[in-house]
């Protein structure tokens, strides 16, 4: 009996070694098709900012009507907030929007130090506060500066997108006047915003930090072990709510880099607050394929996009 139950754990051990091979090659796979695609330059790029990094690129629609203002997609990218990451690398997402007819601001934003995070598991993951003082800065300029440096969009009708870590910012974005009051960041009413799509986002810190998304990034982002608990408040969209805007998760659920576990917790702390949060989850679908404008999923982004925009 003994020699059978440990044949039993030994055959389950193998397949669940498979099975991890497999999502790793899967997603290895994934990753390199999104970003196989060379960067697309913008139309123009506007500074929102004195930092080199405070930047926005506009891409005009592709084939605009005339008599009607596109709508505005603004797209944070993702990166776990680290500074290898940068705009360039969704640059061609945000050309599959222009195509599909909306005005898009590509944003970038100050990452992390290029330097090892303590432990040494590589770059640190965002900065505090200079993250949050960035994307609040950017959102609270680009009405002006769309109206000057891109005539084709209506940001009146503007949707905020993010993938990854961006999605986590576009969910906070969507939030500032839900924040206490003494942050800096806080508006006195809720962003003129169509809506948020939020893609693979880190939407639950606590629940990303059980998970140890990206390397423990959520808690580099908030300044480390000691301050975390302390600025949740002010950094995570689950304690975030309800926000009054309307906002959809798209989450693959193959995805091993931010797990649906993370947009479930999101959306469960929403129905808690007494709002609906979309959540749509797309059958053998991975973390980078919602970015990857030759993969099917990123089709399903533009449409949910347009659903909120049009």
């Amino acid at each position: 009996m003994q020699d059978e139950a440990a044949a039993r754990d030994e055959a389950a051990a193998r397949d669940g070694a498979a099975a991890r091979d497999g999502a790793m090659a899967r997603d290895d796979a994934e990753e390199a098709s999104a970003f196989s695609h060379p960067p697309v330059d913008p139309d123009v790029t506007v500074a929102y900012g004195d930092h080199p990094d405070q930047v926005i690129d506009f891409y005009a629609p592709r084939e605009p009507d005339p008599a009607v203002l596109a709508p505005l997609v603004v797209v944070l990218h993702g990166g776990a907030w680290r500074a290898p990451y940068d705009r360039r690398h969704i640059t061609p997402f945000a050309d599959f929007l222009a195509r599909r007819g909306f005005a898009v601001a590509n944003v970038e934003y100050r990452r992390g130090a290029a330097i090892p995070a303590q432990g040494g598991e590589g770059p640190v993951a965002g900065r505090w506060p200079d993250t949050f003082d960035d994307v609040a800065a950017a959102l609270d300029a680009l009405p002006a500066l769309v109206r000057e440096k891109l005539p084709s969009a209506d940001p009146r009708r503007m949707v905020v997108t993010g993938h990854s870590a961006g999605g986590h910012l576009a969910l906070w974005a969507s939030a500032r006047h839900l924040l206490p009051a003494d942050a800096p960041w806080r508006t006195d009413r809720p962003a003129p915003l169509r809506g948020v799509v939020a893609l693979a986002p880190i939407a639950d810190f606590r629940v990303a930090e059980k998970l140890d998304v990206c390397g423990g990034a959520a808690r580099q982002l908030l300044g480390g072990e000691g301050k975390f608990a302390d600025r949740l408040p002010y950094a995570d969209p689950a304690q975030l709510l309800p926000t009054g805007i309307a906002t959809t998760l798209v989450q693959g659920r193959t995805d091993i880099v931010v797990p649906q576990a993370v947009a479930e917790a999101y959306a469960d702390a929403a129905a808690k607050a007494g709002e609906v949060v979309g959540l749509t989850l797309l059958e053998d679908v991975g973390h980078f394929p919602l970015i990857d404008p030759a993969a099917d999923a990123c089709a399903v982004v533009a449409e949910e996009i347009a659903q909120l925009a049009w």
